[in-house]
């Protein structure tokens, strides 16, 4: 009896998750999208940098006492020799700063030992475990003396924009600290969490673009835009 040779049977491919896809890899927020995972700009350390971070949702308000006491020490200890915290301010779930680095390493360095030293802070504070951040921070130099201008009033009074606070100086932030607001409120109270400004723009340069800064005035967008269209952020509401 003659043998049957074996028959080929065809078989559908078997699908696998290798190779290049359509519609293949994380979807964007529609929340909230963070900063695009892009290589960050050139950093010169004449240019103060606003910085944002943005934390998980989830965590208990970060001005909260015994939160904003923990984060303001962290916020201090992160200051050295090449990289210095110059001006914050802390809302519910974010965090702003203005900071200045010698070079972009110290730039690099001192925001990652700055993140890490804020989660650790706010985790002790909210006694939990696990990531803080919710996404890249965001960074953004400051290169004229507008700009700057527009920074400082944007970080020092950013709780008029999310709180709808009435004038006045933020406690939640190095407001109390900053000398030159156009009506200078009551004594400091004890010793400044923020390092002195060592840049041009950041000490002197930013006062020739409208001087002292008022406490009536209210940031309704981020700064980022003021150079195309200074309309955004209006000097007074």
């Amino acid at each position: 009896m003659a043998r049957r040779s074996p028959r080929q049977i065809a078989l559908p491919a078997p699908r696998t998750w290798g190779g290049r896809r359509r519609g293949a890899g994380r979807k964007p927020s529609r929340v909230r999208p963070g900063p695009a995972h892009a290589p960050r700009p050139e950093h010169h350390a004449r240019y103060p940098v606003h910085v944002t971070f943005r934390a998980r949702d989830g965590i208990s308000s970060l001005r909260a006492d015994r939160t904003f006491a923990a984060l303001s020490r962290a916020l201090a200890d992160s200051s050295h020799a090449s990289f210095r915290v110059a001006h914050f301010s802390v809302q519910s779930d974010h965090i702003h700063l203005i900071v200045e680095a010698d070079d972009a390493q110290a730039l690099v360095r001192g925001l990652q030992g700055l993140a890490v030293r804020c989660a650790r802070a706010i985790n002790r504070s909210c006694r939990r475990r696990g990531s803080v951040w919710s996404d890249r921070h965001h960074t953004h130099a400051l290169r004229t003396p507008r700009e700057m201008r527009l920074a400082l009033a944007y970080v020092l009074l950013n709780f008029r924009k999310h709180l709808r606070a009435p004038p006045g100086v933020d406690p939640r932030s190095s407001g109390p600290w900053f000398d030159a607001w156009a009506q200078p409120p009551a004594a400091q109270p004890g010793p400044s969490p923020v390092a002195a400004p060592r840049t041009w723009l950041a000490s002197v340069g930013w006062r020739r673009a409208g001087g002292p800064i008022d406490l009536h005035e209210a940031p309704r967008s981020r700064p980022t835009a003021s150079v195309e269209n200074p309309s955004e952020f209006p000097d007074k509401p």
